[in-house]
C-alpha cells in the first residue's frame, strides 16, 4: 500500500493545486472522514480560463520497483478523475497521468496499468520522455479536469500497487 486513508492524519500532507495558478477560481481539498477514508471534493469553474482542481502529496515513500498497476479503492460521483505521478520534487514539471472513471456511489477498485500512464505538462502530452519509472515516483496526486464544471466528490480509501 502506498497511501492508507484509514489513518486520521493521512490527508494532512495533501495540498490543493487548482487552476488559480492560471487565474481560475476552481477549488478543492482532501479531508479525512472519520468513517476511515479521505474525500477529494470541491468545485470546478471555467471562469477566468479555469477548468481543473487537484490535490498533491510530496510527503511519503511512493517509489516502488516492478509495478504492474496502481490500484485505487474509491467511491465516485459519476465523473472522470486522474491519478498524477511525478518522478521529481518540482512544482511544474512532467506529470504522468492516467484517467479513471469510478462508478457513482459504489466502492470499487480502479486498476491503472503502469504502461498506460502518459507524460503531460500543463495538460498537454509530452513526446521524447521515457515511460514512467515506478521506482522513482516522488509525488502523487488526484485531479479533475476534462470540461467537468460543477461540484465533485471522490471518496478514497487507499492507493496501492500490483507488483510483478
Amino acid at each position: 500500500m502506498i497511501v492508507d486513508f484509514s489513518k486520521q492524519n493521512s490527508a494532512s500532507f495533501w495540498r490543493p493545486i487548482n487552476d488559480g495558478v492560471m487565474g481560475g477560481i476552481s477549488r478543492s481539498q482532501l479531508q479525512y472522514d472519520s468513517a476511515g477514508f479521505a474525500i477529494f471534493a470541491g468545485y470546478v469553474s471555467f471562469e477566468n480560463n479555469g477548468g481543473f482542481a487537484s490535490v498533491r502529496c510530496q510527503h511519503g515513500d511512493f517509489g516502488r520497483e516492478n509495478v504492474v498497476a496502481y490500484l485505487l479503492e474509491v467511491c465516485g460521483d459519476g465523473k472522470r478523475y486522474k491519478l498524477n505521478l511525478r518522478t521529481d520534487n518540482s512544482f511544474d514539471n512532467v506529470n504522468y497521468q492516467q484517467r479513471f472513471d469510478p462508478p457513482d456511489g459504489i466502492w470499487t477498485t480502479c486498476r491503472l496499468p503502469l504502461a498506460n500512464f502518459l507524460p503531460n505538462w500543463r495538460g498537454r502530452l509530452v513526446s521524447g520522455v521515457p515511460p514512467l519509472d515506478s521506482g522513482r515516483v516522488q509525488q502523487i496526486g488526484l485531479m479533475i479536469a476534462d470540461q467537468q464544471a460543477g461540484p465533485f466528490t471522490l471518496s478514497i480509501r487507499a492507493i496501492s500497487v500490483e507488483i510483478a
